[in-house]
């Protein structure tokens, strides 16, 4: 999951304009929003590596995809708009959250 989230992060600061244009109109800040959601997941990934910050930062990590969910709608928004015949793929986003959040979740019980 840290190899994941760091990926993301890195991508968010190497490929900004990507994320610029799924990001809904009526949210302010964009430009800094994409560095500080990059930052946040390279730091979430770091501190997964922990025993003693992993229960916590899963925590975070299920905040901030409930966070940027409203991005991925707006991505399927876009693509439905444009006819993108990658709209099947921004559907599938959708429920993908919910997985990345079960995910995140099995991460906050204390070990066993």
């Amino acid at each position: 999951m840290a190899v994941f989230y760091i990926t993301a992060g890195v991508n968010h600061l190497i490929n900004p304009e990507s994320y610029r244009k799924i990001i809904p109109p009526w949210i302010p800040l964009q430009e800094n929003l994409i560095i500080i959601s990059g930052i946040a997941e390279i730091f979430f990934a770091l501190l997964l590596i922990f025993p003693l910050t992993r229960r916590v930062t899963a925590w975070c990590i299920i905040a901030f995809l409930i966070a940027v969910f409203p991005a991925n709608i707006q991505m399927m928004l876009n693509y439905l708009r444009e006819n993108n015949s990658g709209l099947w793929l921004s559907m599938l986003r959708l429920p993908l959250q919910i997985v990345l959040i079960w995910w995140a979740y099995s991460f906050t019980k204390p070990p066993a």
